[in-house]
Protein backbone atom coordinates (compact mmCIF):
# COMPACT_ATOMS: atom_id res chain seq x y z
CA UNK A 1 0.00 0.00 0.00
CA UNK A 2 1.33 3.44 -0.90
CA UNK A 3 2.00 5.83 1.95
CA UNK A 4 -0.15 8.91 2.35
CA UNK A 5 0.68 11.71 -0.05
CA UNK A 6 0.34 15.43 0.55
CA UNK A 7 -0.32 18.02 -2.14
CA UNK A 8 2.04 20.93 -1.53
CA UNK A 9 2.91 23.74 -3.93
CA UNK A 10 1.25 21.87 -6.80
CA UNK A 11 3.08 18.53 -6.44
CA UNK A 12 2.40 15.42 -4.40
CA UNK A 13 4.98 14.49 -1.76
CA UNK A 14 5.17 11.13 -0.04
CA UNK A 15 4.60 11.42 3.70
CA UNK A 16 7.24 8.88 4.67
CA UNK A 17 10.01 8.34 7.19
CA UNK A 18 13.48 7.15 6.29
CA UNK A 19 12.76 3.56 7.30
CA UNK A 20 9.73 3.54 4.98
CA UNK A 21 11.83 4.76 2.06
CA UNK A 22 14.48 2.12 2.66
CA UNK A 23 11.82 -0.59 2.90
CA UNK A 24 10.40 0.48 -0.46
CA UNK A 25 13.87 0.47 -1.99
CA UNK A 26 14.63 -2.98 -0.63
CA UNK A 27 11.40 -4.29 -2.08
CA UNK A 28 12.36 -2.81 -5.46
CA UNK A 29 15.70 -4.62 -5.30
CA UNK A 30 14.07 -7.94 -4.47
CA UNK A 31 11.47 -7.69 -7.23
CA UNK A 32 13.84 -5.95 -9.67
CA UNK A 33 11.24 -3.24 -10.18
CA UNK A 34 12.10 0.38 -10.94
CA UNK A 35 11.90 3.12 -8.34
CA UNK A 36 12.96 6.69 -9.14
CA UNK A 37 13.65 8.79 -6.05
CA UNK A 38 13.19 12.54 -6.12
CA UNK A 39 13.59 15.27 -3.53
CA UNK A 40 12.03 18.70 -3.12
CA UNK A 41 13.57 21.73 -1.44
CA UNK A 42 12.73 25.43 -1.29
CA UNK A 43 14.70 26.28 -4.42
CA UNK A 44 12.85 23.68 -6.46
CA UNK A 45 9.50 24.94 -5.16
CA UNK A 46 10.40 28.38 -6.49
CA UNK A 47 11.72 27.18 -9.85
CA UNK A 48 9.23 24.44 -10.69
CA UNK A 49 6.50 26.97 -11.44
CA UNK A 50 8.37 28.29 -14.47
CA UNK A 51 10.46 25.25 -15.38
CA UNK A 52 8.36 22.53 -17.07
CA UNK A 53 11.35 20.19 -17.35
CA UNK A 54 11.97 20.32 -13.59
CA UNK A 55 8.24 20.05 -12.91
CA UNK A 56 7.87 16.99 -15.14
CA UNK A 57 10.89 15.33 -13.55
CA UNK A 58 9.40 15.73 -10.07
CA UNK A 59 6.08 14.32 -11.23
CA UNK A 60 7.87 11.35 -12.82
CA UNK A 61 9.36 10.27 -9.49
CA UNK A 62 8.00 7.13 -7.86
CA UNK A 63 8.82 8.67 -4.48
CA UNK A 64 9.07 12.43 -3.96
CA UNK A 65 10.53 13.37 -0.60
CA UNK A 66 10.99 16.53 1.46
CA UNK A 67 14.70 17.27 1.22
CA UNK A 68 14.52 20.70 2.85
CA UNK A 69 13.54 21.31 6.46
CA UNK A 70 11.64 24.35 5.21
CA UNK A 71 9.35 22.02 3.25
CA UNK A 72 8.51 20.08 6.42
CA UNK A 73 7.85 23.25 8.38
CA UNK A 74 5.64 24.61 5.59
CA UNK A 75 3.70 21.32 5.45
CA UNK A 76 2.86 21.60 9.14
CA UNK A 77 1.89 25.27 8.82
CA UNK A 78 -0.37 24.35 5.90
CA UNK A 79 -1.89 21.44 7.87
CA UNK A 80 -0.71 18.89 5.34
CA UNK A 81 2.09 17.51 7.50
CA UNK A 82 5.07 15.49 6.39
CA UNK A 83 6.61 13.39 9.18
CA UNK A 84 10.25 14.36 8.71
CA UNK A 85 12.90 15.72 6.43
CA UNK A 86 14.58 13.08 4.24
CA UNK A 87 17.71 14.61 2.74
CA UNK A 88 18.92 13.20 -0.56
CA UNK A 89 22.45 12.74 0.75
CA UNK A 90 21.15 10.79 3.75
CA UNK A 91 19.22 8.44 1.45
CA UNK A 92 22.40 8.10 -0.63
CA UNK A 93 24.43 7.06 2.41
CA UNK A 94 21.75 4.64 3.64
CA UNK A 95 21.49 2.99 0.22
CA UNK A 96 25.27 2.64 0.02
CA UNK A 97 25.21 0.87 3.37
CA UNK A 98 22.39 -1.38 2.14
CA UNK A 99 24.33 -2.19 -1.03
CA UNK A 100 27.43 -3.05 0.99
CA UNK A 101 25.55 -5.20 3.45
CA UNK A 102 23.67 -7.19 0.82
CA UNK A 103 26.31 -7.29 -1.90
CA UNK A 104 24.28 -5.10 -4.24
CA UNK A 105 26.01 -3.28 -7.07
CA UNK A 106 26.12 0.45 -7.77
CA UNK A 107 26.95 2.75 -10.68
CA UNK A 108 28.14 6.33 -10.17
CA UNK A 109 27.43 8.98 -12.80
CA UNK A 110 28.55 12.56 -12.37
CA UNK A 111 31.10 15.04 -11.05
CA UNK A 112 34.54 15.93 -12.40
CA UNK A 113 36.81 12.93 -13.14
CA UNK A 114 39.13 13.81 -10.24
CA UNK A 115 36.21 14.14 -7.83
CA UNK A 116 34.72 10.87 -9.02
CA UNK A 117 38.02 9.09 -8.45
CA UNK A 118 38.29 10.47 -4.91
CA UNK A 119 34.69 9.45 -4.24
CA UNK A 120 35.34 5.87 -5.34
CA UNK A 121 38.51 5.69 -3.24
CA UNK A 122 36.69 6.97 -0.16
CA UNK A 123 33.75 4.63 -0.64
CA UNK A 124 35.99 1.61 -1.06
CA UNK A 125 37.89 2.56 2.09
CA UNK A 126 34.75 3.22 4.08
CA UNK A 127 32.83 0.19 2.75
CA UNK A 128 35.40 -2.47 1.83
CA UNK A 129 34.06 -4.80 -0.82
CA UNK A 130 31.42 -2.38 -2.06
CA UNK A 131 30.53 -3.45 -5.60
CA UNK A 132 31.04 -0.45 -7.88
CA UNK A 133 30.31 -1.97 -11.28
CA UNK A 134 30.83 1.21 -13.24
CA UNK A 135 31.25 4.96 -13.16
CA UNK A 136 31.41 7.89 -15.54
CA UNK A 137 32.12 11.56 -14.95
CA UNK A 138 29.45 14.18 -15.58
CA UNK A 139 31.34 16.08 -18.27
CA UNK A 140 30.00 14.44 -21.39
CA UNK A 141 28.09 15.82 -24.33
CA UNK A 142 24.87 14.74 -26.02
CA UNK A 143 26.62 12.44 -28.48
CA UNK A 144 27.91 10.28 -25.61
CA UNK A 145 24.62 9.90 -23.76
CA UNK A 146 23.41 6.76 -25.54
CA UNK A 147 26.74 4.99 -25.06
CA UNK A 148 26.79 5.81 -21.34
CA UNK A 149 23.21 4.61 -20.97
CA UNK A 150 24.19 1.36 -22.71
CA UNK A 151 27.14 0.97 -20.36
CA UNK A 152 24.89 1.43 -17.34
CA UNK A 153 22.40 -1.11 -18.68
CA UNK A 154 25.13 -3.65 -19.42
CA UNK A 155 26.57 -3.24 -15.93
CA UNK A 156 23.35 -4.74 -14.46
CA UNK A 157 23.72 -2.33 -11.55
CA UNK A 158 21.20 -2.48 -8.73
CA UNK A 159 21.48 1.23 -7.97
CA UNK A 160 22.36 4.27 -10.07
CA UNK A 161 23.41 7.46 -8.34
CA UNK A 162 23.49 10.61 -10.47
CA UNK A 163 25.69 13.42 -9.25
CA UNK A 164 24.79 15.75 -12.10
CA UNK A 165 22.85 18.96 -11.72
CA UNK A 166 19.48 20.01 -13.04
CA UNK A 167 18.38 20.09 -15.80
CA UNK A 168 21.08 17.73 -17.11
CA UNK A 169 19.97 14.97 -14.76
CA UNK A 170 16.35 15.34 -15.84
CA UNK A 171 17.30 15.34 -19.50
CA UNK A 172 19.38 12.18 -19.13
CA UNK A 173 16.71 10.33 -17.14
CA UNK A 174 13.92 11.59 -19.38
CA UNK A 175 15.75 10.31 -22.43
CA UNK A 176 17.26 7.06 -21.18
CA UNK A 177 15.78 6.30 -17.76
CA UNK A 178 13.30 3.65 -18.87
CA UNK A 179 15.94 1.73 -20.81
CA UNK A 180 18.57 1.51 -18.05
CA UNK A 181 17.00 -1.49 -16.28
CA UNK A 182 18.28 -0.31 -12.89
CA UNK A 183 15.92 -0.87 -9.93
CA UNK A 184 16.91 2.22 -7.94
CA UNK A 185 17.69 5.58 -9.53
CA UNK A 186 18.59 8.48 -7.27
CA UNK A 187 19.77 11.95 -8.26
CA UNK A 188 22.05 13.09 -5.45
CA UNK A 189 23.04 16.57 -6.63
CA UNK A 190 26.23 17.79 -4.95
CA UNK A 191 26.55 14.77 -2.67
CA UNK A 192 29.48 13.41 -4.70
CA UNK A 193 31.53 16.50 -3.82
CA UNK A 194 30.65 16.22 -0.13
CA UNK A 195 31.37 12.50 0.15
CA UNK A 196 34.60 12.92 -1.82
CA UNK A 197 35.75 15.48 0.75
CA UNK A 198 35.75 18.40 -1.69
CA UNK A 199 33.07 20.42 0.09
CA UNK A 200 31.77 20.31 3.66
CA UNK A 201 28.27 19.57 4.80
CA UNK A 202 26.71 21.66 7.54
CA UNK A 203 27.06 20.32 11.10
CA UNK A 204 24.12 18.32 12.41
CA UNK A 205 22.90 21.16 14.62
CA UNK A 206 22.67 23.45 11.57
CA UNK A 207 20.82 20.73 9.65
CA UNK A 208 18.24 20.33 12.41
CA UNK A 209 17.64 24.07 12.44
CA UNK A 210 17.09 24.08 8.69
CA UNK A 211 20.17 26.27 8.24
CA UNK A 212 22.25 24.24 5.79
CA UNK A 213 21.77 27.01 3.25
CA UNK A 214 23.35 29.49 5.69
CA UNK A 215 26.34 27.20 6.17
CA UNK A 216 26.84 27.05 2.40
CA UNK A 217 26.42 30.82 2.22
CA UNK A 218 29.23 31.30 4.74
CA UNK A 219 31.50 29.18 2.56
CA UNK A 220 30.69 31.04 -0.69
CA UNK A 221 29.10 34.39 0.25
CA UNK A 222 29.89 36.29 -2.95
CA UNK A 223 28.44 33.61 -5.20
CA UNK A 224 25.41 32.62 -3.14
CA UNK A 225 24.10 35.61 -1.19
CA UNK A 226 21.85 36.98 -3.92
CA UNK A 227 20.58 33.53 -4.95
CA UNK A 228 19.55 32.67 -1.39
CA UNK A 229 18.02 36.10 -0.78
CA UNK A 230 15.82 35.78 -3.86
CA UNK A 231 14.98 32.09 -3.37
CA UNK A 232 14.21 32.27 0.36
CA UNK A 233 12.06 35.38 -0.05
CA UNK A 234 10.15 33.80 -2.93
CA UNK A 235 9.59 30.60 -0.93
CA UNK A 236 8.17 32.53 2.01
CA UNK A 237 5.79 34.38 -0.30
CA UNK A 238 4.72 31.14 -2.01
CA UNK A 239 4.05 29.55 1.39
CA UNK A 240 1.91 32.52 2.40
CA UNK A 241 -0.04 32.25 -0.83
CA UNK A 242 -0.41 28.49 -0.37
CA UNK A 243 -1.90 29.18 3.06
CA UNK A 244 -4.60 31.38 1.51
CA UNK A 245 -5.14 29.68 -1.86
CA UNK A 246 -3.67 26.16 -2.09
CA UNK A 247 -2.17 25.44 -5.51
CA UNK A 248 -3.86 22.82 -7.65
CA UNK A 249 -1.84 19.80 -8.74
CA UNK A 250 0.26 20.50 -11.80
CA UNK A 251 -0.28 18.48 -14.95
CA UNK A 252 2.61 17.15 -16.98
CA UNK A 253 3.76 19.21 -19.92
CA UNK A 254 4.16 17.10 -23.04
CA UNK A 255 7.14 16.95 -25.39
CA UNK A 256 9.64 18.65 -23.11
CA UNK A 257 12.38 16.00 -23.26
CA UNK A 258 13.37 14.52 -26.61
CA UNK A 259 16.46 12.48 -27.50
CA UNK A 260 17.29 15.01 -30.20
CA UNK A 261 17.35 17.93 -27.75
CA UNK A 262 19.74 16.59 -25.14
CA UNK A 263 22.09 19.51 -25.43
CA UNK A 264 25.18 19.59 -23.25
CA UNK A 265 25.19 17.12 -20.39
CA UNK A 266 28.13 18.59 -18.56
CA UNK A 267 27.73 18.97 -14.85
Amino acid sequence: MRAERQLLFGVYLDAMRMEDVLARCHSALVTRSRILLGVLNAAKVVHLRKDPLLRNSLMDCDLLLADGQSIVWASKLLRRPLPERIAGIDVFEKLLTLAHREGRSIYLLGAHPDVLQKLEERLCKRLPGLRIVGSHHGYFDATEGAAIASEIRNSAADMLFLGITSPKKEIFLGTFGRSLEVPILHGVGGSFDIMAGITRRAPLAWQRLGMEWAFRLLQEPRRLWWRYLVTNTAFILLTARELVVPARAFKKTKDIVRPGTLGSLQQ
